[in-house]
């Protein structure tokens, strides 16, 4: 059975616009056309349209979304069980909250203040493992001496008082608890995307680098930063990167050890430099 682009629209809540742009940008393109051009949508469409929405519940960018549904090793039942496995997470996260919120109803709230519960950190763990590439598990193999003993001290030391502060920190540049946990699951199921996305900010960390000395206002600079901006929204996956990025301009001014190793990559200097210009963009 084809279906207009009205009917889809009418059958999955999404505007007949929105269907035109998947088409454009080739994330959802019709099974055929009409003789007058119309758009038609079979039932394997509806199928793959079905896939993309599960995705935006977790508002991955549409360009993601197209990498993956495009990639040439992923099956239908990879991606289903991959997106099962993250809106059940969804689910027992929104569980837990309504749990709290009878609680504090009920005058029985326990104020627990841990960030994240085991379960949550080992599920972090997890996804991190699942989305790293041979060559990056083979670091993590040569300094722990196996995967195993590289999750018994991650699940260890997530556990700490200092760690948990540090997740309230992802919790405040992220916005939310929630966010943070959606954007541990990767870039699910291509780990190319995220180690592409990481070549792209070392390659301008580099173009950065060697404006070192100039003025950081200029527009080739903030240019640069702005790319720089970008890019570190799709590779941490969030909606605004500017409390981290402050902070990271900080740190490369004030923090030792990432001063000399950023200097010792790019040059004497150039840590401060960075810092700066990420500064002057976002002030």
């Amino acid at each position: 059975m084809m279906r207009t682009v009205k009917e889809v629209a009418k059958l999955t809540g999404i505007s007949a616009r929105t269907l035109h742009y998947y088409d454009e940008i080739g994330l959802f393109v019709p099974t055929s056309k009409s003789e007058a051009g119309y758009r038609l949508y079979d039932d394997k469409a509806l199928e793959t349209l079905q896939q993309i929405l599960f995705f935006r519940e977790f508002d991955i960018p549409l360009k993601e979304i197209k990498a993956v549904m495009d990639h040439p090793d992923l099956d239908k039942n990879q991606i289903l069980k991959m997106q099962r496995k993250m809106l059940v997470a969804k689910k027992e996260r929104m569980e837990r909250l309504i749990a709290s919120i009878d609680d504090i109803l009920k005058g029985d709230n326990r104020m627990d203040f841990t960030v994240f519960s085991e379960e949550e950190i080992r599920a972090m763990h997890d996804s991190m493992v699942q989305n790293m590439n041979d060559e990056q598990k083979a670091i993590f193999i040569e300094h722990y001496g196996s995967m195993e003993a590289f999750r018994e001290h991650y699940l260890e030391g997530a556990a700490s008082e200092q760690v948990q502060k540090n997740f309230a920190k992802l919790v405040e540049w992220y916005g939310s608890k929630e966010a943070v946990l959606s954007a541990a699951q990767g870039h699910p199921g291509v780990p190319e995307i995220m180690t592409s996305y990481q070549k792209r900010m070392g390659a301008i960390q580099q173009k950065i680098a060697g404006k070192a000395g100039t003025d950081v206002h200029s527009l080739e600079v903030r240019e640069l930063i702005g790319e720089y901006d970008f890019v570190a929204k799709q590779l941490y996956q969030m909606e605004d990167v500017r409390k981290l990025m402050l902070e990271l301009a900080e740190g490369y001014r004030s923090n030792k050890e990432l001063r000399e190793g950023f200097d010792s990559v790019y040059g004497a200097g150039t840590a401060s430099y960075m810092g700066d210009a990420i500064e002057a963009f976002y002030n």
